[in-house]
């Protein structure tokens, strides 16, 4: 179920609730709540690296591949 900032009209309390969007829809609607839009979605993506994640049969296929490449290629793979 969605999170939704919710503003009490008599109070002026804002509370976090988790409701479907047909209850957050009803509350708005009774007059008593209102709903708040005014912050950004809290995501997260990932935290630290990456390349530290992965498994070390990946992080010695990436040597292998860095050991192959010529001289004359600029070499962009990092340990």
């Amino acid at each position: 179920m969605p999170t939704y900032d919710l503003k009490n009209t008599k109070t002026g309390e804002v509370k976090e609730m988790i409701v479907s969007i047909s209850t957050m829809t009803e509350m708005v609607e009774s007059g008593e709540w209102t709903n708040q839009i005014n912050s950004a979605p809290k995501l997260v993506t990932h935290s630290g690296s990456i390349l530290n994640k992965t498994s070390s049969d990946w992080k010695n296929k990436l040597t292998q591949i860095k050991q192959g490449t010529s001289r004359m290629v600029k070499n962009s793979i990092h340990d």
